[in-house]
């Protein structure tokens, strides 16, 4: 695809934007390290820092839960400081078109509810850590509640109800996605006629796979990511600017 100006490239996404009628947004880590946070798998991230602990570890292994919410009591620190950032804004201000038909992220910070995105709207394909659970009886905990047990409890937190483990709510490495929002999320991408993929490198399945099944269906692909991805290909725009000065711009038409 021949690149042209921002501002021609501008122009033609806003009249994408009034066109569409059914708009899917699709955001990845790249919309939220605005707002400060680590990206996970960039070098310097949270992955550069601490290895990652598998699902069945966490599991079976008293030592790799303690690791694990080691990392997370860090995120943790960054997420009580982060704040929306004007892409995040500018897409719950989409939400009020009525032409949104799901918020889709693979981020796990709940900065889009946050910044007024209504939960029926997104789907966290990967989970919150807004949110804690017990892996035994899925009791659910506000996050903070506990973060308060971790310093007394060693980093090894149990549920009072069953004495299962409690993590965060959050999709590790082996773990199985969760089926309705990955259902929700595919079915959500065969019907818009407009997906904005925002801050996602798509390279991680099955969640990649949904800009090319919109793409595939019939919608117009728009990327906003700093770096290429392997479905550039297929976009009808791409921009490499941050999100939030596209983002803003796009909404505002």
């Amino acid at each position: 695809m021949e690149d042209a100006s921002l501002q021609a490239r501008l122009r033609a996404g806003r009249q994408l934007m009034e066109k569409a009628r059914r708009i899917v947004a699709f955001t990845g880590a790249g919309i939220s390290t605005e707002s400060g946070l680590s990206d996970f798998r960039s070098p310097g991230g949270v992955w550069d820092r601490y290895r990652v602990v598998t699902y069945p570890e966490f599991v079976s292994s008293r030592e790799a839960r303690q690791e694990y919410w080691r990392m997370k009591s860090e995120f943790y620190q960054e997420l009580l400081h982060a704040r929306p950032n004007p892409a995040h804004r500018a897409l719950a201000r989409l939400e009020f078109t009525g032409r949104v038909e799901r918020l889709i992220t693979q981020n796990i910070d709940g900065l889009h509810q946050v910044a007024g995105s209504s939960d029926d709207l997104v789907i966290e394909l990967h989970g919150t850590n807004r949110r804690a659970t017990c892996i035994g009886c899925g009791r659910l905990w506000a996050i903070a509640d506990i973060q308060a047990r971790l310093e007394v409890e060693d980093y090894d937190p149990s549920c009072e109800k069953c004495g299962n483990p409690i993590k965060p709510a959050t999709v590790s490495f082996g773990q199985a996605m969760p089926e309705e929002p990955t259902y929700l999320a595919f079915q959500a991408a065969r019907r818009c006629d407009l997906i904005l993929v925002v801050g996602s490198s798509l390279q991680v399945e099955p969640a990649a796979s949904i800009p090319a099944v919109a793409h595939g269906s019939g919608a117009e692909l728009i990327i906003i990511n700093r770096t290429a991805t392997p479905q550039d290909h297929k976009a009808t725009l791409i921009f490499r600017e941050t999100a939030s000065e596209v983002l803003d711009i796009l909404v505002e038409g």
